[in-house]
This record gives C-alpha cells, sequence and structure tokens, in this order.
C-alpha cells in the first residue's frame, strides 16, 4: 500500500463527511439488544442537514433495537475511507413522520416505506460524535464531531 494524500484538515473532513450524508444512499448500522448482543444491518437513509433518517421494520432486531436502546453507530465507506458516527435515536411510527422526510427519502431511495405496511417504523438519529480518516496518517485528528458539536464548524 502506497499512501500518495497528505492527511485532511478538520475543515476538509467536515465537508467530505456532508457532502457524503447528502450523496450516499446506504450506511451500516450496528446496535445492540438489551443483554448487549450486536446486530449489524446496511439500510438505507436520509439526510436532513441534521439527521439521520432510516426506516426499517419494529419486530426485526434492527428495530427493536433502536426503539428500545436509543442510540445506534453507523458507518459509511469501506476500510480506507472510513466514517464513523454515534447517535442518539429517536422512533417515529408510520403516521408520525413528517411529510418532507418520507418524500425525501423515496426521492433518494427510490423506496417508500409509506406503503409497505404499518410494520415500518421510523428511526431519526442526531449525530453526537463523528470519526473520518483515510487510512493510518489520518487516524491522528480523525474526531471531527464531539458531543453533537463539529470540531471547527463546516
Amino acid at each position: 500500500m502506497t499512501i500518495t494524500q497528505p492527511p485532511r484538515d478538520t475543515a476538509s473532513r467536515i465537508r467530505d463527511v456532508l457532502a457524503r450524508l447528502d450523496e450516499e444512499q446506504d450506511v451500516w448500522v450496528s446496535t445492540a439488544d438489551t443483554a448487549g448482543a450486536p446486530y449489524l444491518v446496511p439500510l438505507s437513509f436520509l439526510w436532513d442537514g441534521t439527521h439521520l433518517w432510516l426506516c426499517t421494520r419494529i419486530g426485526n432486531p434492527t428495530g427493536r433495537n433502536l426503539s428500545d436502546g436509543g442510540r445506534a453507530r453507523l458507518a459509511l465507506g469501506h476500510t480506507r475511507d472510513v466514517v464513523v458516527l454515534d447517535g442518539e435515536v429517536e422512533t417515529y411510527g408510520p403516521k408520525e413522520v413528517p411529510t418532507e422526510v418520507a418524500d425525501g427519502f423515496h426521492a433518494k431511495t427510490g423506496w417508500d416505506p409509506r406503503g409497505s405496511g404499518p410494520a415500518y417504523h421510523w428511526f431519526r438519529v442526531r449525530p453526537t460524535a463523528v470519526e473520518a480518516w483515510c487510512e493510518e496518517p489520518e487516524l491522528v485528528g480523525r474526531h471531527i464531531m464531539r458531543d453533537g458539536a463539529w470540531v471547527e464548524a463546516p
């Protein structure tokens, strides 16, 4: 492996993360049940500029864990360009999701969960911590959000 790019500064990392949140469709969602058993799945998402919105069945492990635990770890990218977000989760029933969120999710992903039945619930994730790095040289400085605030203004 040859690393040819210098490490990005914090402001560049924040800009890159925000662009990815706007552009990418899927995110890895990691949760745990009340006994601590982990569960990892990919889900489509919508970024509204402040929160990530996910949708899945409330009765599956991810839905239960998001609803019961109130937090999640999300990851974008592959192992050489990583974004890891920790966040607090709020659950919305199928009739509680804001119309603009459901419409935006449909426009971005091509799937409208509103037509998939009442088992599908919405989960709003507010990022509280974000790490971003491209390979080993960027491990230093990877914490770009702490306690829900960007380390530097984007």
